[in-house]
This record gives structure tokens, C-alpha cells and sequence, in this order.
């Protein structure tokens, strides 16, 4: 079975074409439970995301802040499995028709199995991938087989980033390109900050692809705010910190459709 790399390209291409930037939310699979996950999936899509990342739980994390490791660790001592991830992908894409990708490090990837995992990404309905750490030069059997099974490879770029080295990782990447708003890690923050905007101009300035920014961005404002310099605003920990100070799962998920409703109003100029 192909992925839907083609349903991804044409969301963002929508949401360009209102004149707005995609809202794309993230949520770690298997929290709060593997079904109460994949409920706040479809409940974030109903409150106006565009597209969902979901988080391939890891035991080492170098880029996700506390409240999402908070999240990964429920996850993993309840016994998440891939399968668990994938399951996730399936029944929120068949219910709602929307792309959504995979956000995971290289190494459960790695054992695996390369093929088998991004056959059974695409046979899920999945779009892509989000591979934080796995170097562009050493990326080519994943792409060969991304490639192949019609799944985005997306890579991150960060503030640090220099010119040549952008256009190194985009030029490898498709799909669209992770902006890093700033060296460190998820979590929400007061100021998303001048770095990101440079950042995206600067990484415009070597691919066609669109440029979505994340980390760091919690409210309507902030998302208003990315929305004037990027193709998407990226949004996670907010979701999950509304997850986890919830009494119980319905209040849970009653609070991301919110959050999402708000974020969506705030790319599209109306916060």
C-alpha cells in the first residue's frame, strides 16, 4: 500500500491557499492509554487541526521537554508497543481522512526494521515521518524506502543552522521542513522569539517546500504570531499539559478540542 504523502502536500497546499498557515498538533501515542490517545487524535482534528504528529514514545528523548517526557514515560511503563503507534495512525486517519505523521527517533526505527516499518506506516495511512536526530548523510536507506512507500521524510533545522547546511537537509527532506523556533527543547514559552522568523526566511531561501515552526508555541496569539512568517504552526506540549492536568480522560479530551478550536482560530487571524 502507498502512504498518503500526497494527502499531506495537499493539506498544507489548502491551507495556503485560504491564506493561512496549517495548524499541526502534536500528541504522543499511547498516553493517556493507547485508546484514550487515539481519541485525543481524532479530538484535536475536530477542533480544527490540519494535520497530527504522533509521538513514537522513546526512552531517551533528546528533544522533547518534561511535560512530553512526562507523557512518554506513562506510555512506556504501560507497555506501548509499535504496533501501538501504528494502530494510532490507522483508526485516526480512517476516521477522520486526515494526514496524519509519525514523530520518532532513529533507533526504535533502527531495530525494527526499516522496510517493515515504513511498509506498515503506509499500510496504516500514515504521511511521513518526523526524524529529529537522524543525520541527513546517514539518512539514505530511510529514504529509499520512504520514497517507495509514499511516506514524507521530514527533517528539523534549527536556529544554529547555517545557509549551506540548510539546504543540505532540505533538499534531502520532503514534505515539509521543522523549524525549530530555538536551541532546546519542547515546552511552551512566553516569547516564541525573532529566531524563528530568521530562521524561516533563511530556510525559505534554499527549498520550495513549506517551512512549519514548533516548539514553544502554547496560545492563540503565539500561533497568530508564527502564522505571519510560516506555512505551519506546530503545537504539542500545550496539548499534552491540558492532557495531564485533566481529572479524567473526557475532561481531557474536551480540553485539547479546545485548545485546538483556539490554535485554529489563531492562525487564521481570528485570535
Amino acid at each position: 500500500m502507498s502512504g498518503n504523502i500526497r494527502l499531506l502536500d495537499d493539506t498544507l497546499a489548502a491551507a495556503k491557499a485560504e491564506g493561512r498557515s496549517a495548524l499541526i498538533a502534536y500528541l504522543p501515542a499511547g498516553f493517556p492509554t493507547v485508546d484514550g490517545g487515539i481519541a485525543a487524535v481524532k479530538a484535536v482534528f475536530d477542533g480544527g487541526a490540519d494535520v497530527v504528529e504522533v509521538g513514537l514514545p522513546h526512552s531517551d528523548p533528546v528533544l522533547d521537554g518534561p511535560v512530553i517526557q512526562t507523557a512518554d514515560d506513562i506510555a512506556l511503563k504501560a507497555g506501548l508497543k509499535i504496533a501501538d503507534v501504528l494502530r494510532t495512525v490507522r483508526e485516526a486517519h480512517e476516521a477522520t481522512g486526515k494526514p496524519v505523521l509519525v514523530m520518532t527517533y532513529w533507533n526504535p526505527i533502527d531495530r525494527y526494521g526499516v522496510e517493515r516499518f515504513t511498509a506498515e506506516l503506509a499500510a496504516a495511512g500514515g504521511a511521513g515521518c518526523i526524524l529529529p536526530d537522524l543525520p541527513v548523510q546517514e539518512s539514505a536507506l530511510w529514504r529509499e524506502h520512504a520514497a517507495k512507500h509514499d511516506l514524507a521524510t521530514i527533517f528539523v533545522v534549527a536556529p544554529s543552522s547555517k545557509d549551506e547546511r540548510l539546504a543540505t537537509i532540505t533538499a534531502a527532506g520532503s514534505g515539509f521542513v521543522y523549524a525549530a523556533s530555538l536551541m532546546g527543547v519542547t515546552g511552551t514559552r512566553v516569547s516564541v522569539g525573532e529566531q524563528a522568523q530568521d530562521l524561516v526566511r533563511r530556510t525559505k531561501a534554499t527549498t520550495g517546500l513549506p517551512v512549519c515552526v514548533g516548539l514553544g508555541v502554547s496560545n492563540a496569539d503565539q500561533a497568530a504570531e508564527v502564522a505571519g512568517f510560516a506555512d505551519g504552526v506546530i503545537v504539542g506540549s500545550a496539548f499534552v499539559q491540558r492532557m495531564l492536568d485533566a481529572p479524567d480522560e473526557a475532561a481531557g479530551l474536551a480540553a485539547v478540542r479546545a485548545l485546538a478550536a483556539d490554535l485554529a482560530n489563531g492562525v487564521r487571524g481570528k485570535a
